[in-house]
C-alpha cells in the first residue's frame, strides 16, 4: 500500500477542482461545433460563452476581452512577439516573456529590480523620462513572480509606461485565484492566464485584452475568438476553466489561511535550521508561496529527499525543471550564488492543511539533520 503523499507544488499545477472535472464530463457530451447556428452548435456555443464570462469576472473584465489560448506560454507568446519596436522587460520574467521577446528583434531595455525581487517604480520613471521610444512600444511586467510569489507594483508603473505611449501586459498566471485582479484598476492591455494553476485543465488559458488595444491575429484561418485566434474551440476544457473560474473566485477569501499555514511553514523551517533563507521574506508576496534555500546542499538534493519523504516540491519553475543551475530569476534578484542553487519552492494551496505543513517540515528536520551528520562525518 502507497505512504500518502503531500502535494505542495501548486504553482507548477494544482488539482483538478471537482467543479472543473464535472464541467468538463458534461461538455464531453455536447456533439455540436460552437461556431454551427443550429442547436447543437448554440448549445456547445452557449458553454464557451457562460465560462467567458466567469474568466472575465475573476480579473474584473469584460467578456468581450477575453480570448481562449492554449495555456499562458501561448498568450504570452501572443503578445510579445508581436510587431514591438521596444519591449520594456525584467529578467524576473517568465521564459514565456523573455524568450518571445528576445526572438522579437525589438529592442530590450531591461527594468531595474531591487534585492527583494521587486520591480523599482522610481527607477523605471527614471528611465522612461525624457526617453524618445520608437513606437509600438510594451512593456511587460508579471503581477506575482512564480518562483518567489513576489508581488509587483504593476498599477503604478503601467501608469507610469502608459503615460509615455507605451502598451502594457501582465503576466498574471500565478495571481489569478490568489490574490484580488481588477484589470481596469490595474491599468494594462493584456493580461495573462493559465487554467490549470487555478484548477482548471492543462492546456487552456487566456489572453485578456482592453477593448481597443491593437493586436494582431495569432492564429488565422477562421472567425473564431473575434477573429484573433482561429480554430475550433476546446468547448470540455473551456468549460472546466470557466467552472474552476468561479471556484477561484468564491476561494479567494480562503488565502488569508493559506497564508498562514505559509507563515507556520517557515517559522517551523527556520527554527530547525536556522541558516534556512527565506527568499524575498520582507516582501509582499502571494499568500501560499515561499523560497526555500538551505546553503551547502543543492536545490535538487533537496527536492529528491523530499520526494522520497513524500513531499512534493520544486525548484524553480517546472517549465525549466530539466535544466541544470540557478534560477535566473533569482541572479536577476542578486542572490548569493551559494543561497540561489540551493532554493526550492514550496507552494501551497486552497485546501492545504496544517498536515501538509507538518508533514514538510518533519521531512525538512530529517533532510536538515542528516546533511548536519554528513558534515560532521
Amino acid at each position: 500500500m502507497k505512504a500518502e503523499r503531500t502535494y505542495l507544488d501548486w504553482n507548477a499545477t494544482a488539482p483538478l477542482r471537482s467543479e472543473a472535472r464535472a464541467a468538463m464530463l458534461a461538455a464531453l457530451d455536447l456533439v455540436g461545433n460552437p461556431s454551427s447556428p443550429h442547436a447543437e452548435g448554440r448549445r456547445a456555443r452557449a458553454v464557451v460563452e457562460d465560462a467567458r464570462e466567469s474568466v472575465a469576472r475573476l480579473v474584473g473584465a469584460r467578456p468581450s476581452e477575453v480570448v481562449f489560448t492554449s495555456g499562458g506560454t501561448e498568450a504570452n507568446n501572443a503578445v510579445l512577439a508581436g510587431n514591438w519596436a521596444t519591449v520594456h522587460v525584467a529578467d524576473i520574467e517568465h521564459d514565456s516573456v523573455l524568450a518571445p521577446a528576445r526572438a522579437s528583434g525589438a529592442r530590450i531595455v531591461a527594468l531595474p529590480v531591487s534585492d527583494t525581487g521587486v520591480v523599482l517604480a522610481d527607477r523605471v520613471a527614471q528611465l522612461m523620462q525624457g526617453a524618445r521610444e520608437v513606437s509600438p512600444a510594451l512593456l511587460s511586467l508579471q503581477l506575482a513572480n512564480n518562483e518567489t510569489g513576489v508581488l509587483q507594483p504593476v498599477a503604478k508603473i503601467a501608469g507610469l509606461a502608459r503615460e509615455q505611449g507605451f502598451f502594457v501586459h501582465s503576466d498574471a498566471v500565478q495571481a489569478a485565484g490568489r490574490v484580488p485582479i481588477d484589470m481596469a484598476a490595474l491599468g494594462v492591455d493584456f493580461l495573462t492566464l493559465s487554467a490549470h494553476k487555478i484548477g482548471g485543465p492543462k492546456g487552456i488559458g487566456a489572453l485578456v485584452v482592453r477593448d481597443g488595444a491593437t493586436l494582431p491575429a495569432f492564429v488565422c484561418g477562421g472567425g473564431q475568438e473575434r477573429r484573433r485566434r482561429a480554430g475550433t474551440e476546446a468547448v470540455a476544457a473551456i468549460a472546466g476553466f470557466g467552472a474552476a473560474a468561479q471556484a477561484a473566485q468564491r476561494d479567494l477569501a480562503g488565502m488569508a489561511r493559506v497564508e498562514a499555514l505559509r507563515a507556520k511553514l517557515e517559522a517551523e523551517v527556520l527554527e530547525i535550521a536556522p541558516d534556512t533563507v527565506i527568499v524575498a521574506a520582507e516582501a509582499d508576496r502571494l499568500p501560499n508561496t515561499s523560497n526555500i534555500a538551505r546553503p551547502g546542499t543543492a536545490a535538487e538534493t533537496l527536492v529528491i529527499a523530499l520526494d522520497l519523504a513524500g513531499v512534493a516540491v520544486s525548484a524553480g519553475a517546472a517549465c525549466s525543471s530539466g535544466k541544470v543551475g540557478a534560477s535566473h530569476v533569482l541572479e536577476a534578484m542578486g542572490v548569493a550564488p551559494g543561497v540561489a542553487r540551493a532554493a526550492i519552492r514550496v507552494s501551497l494551496g486552497w485546501n492545504s492543511t496544517e498536515a501538509d505543513v507538518a508533514a514538510f517540515v518533519q521531512a525538512w528536520a530529517h533532510v536538515a539533520v542528516w546533511r548536519r551528520e554528513r558534515a560532521v562525518a
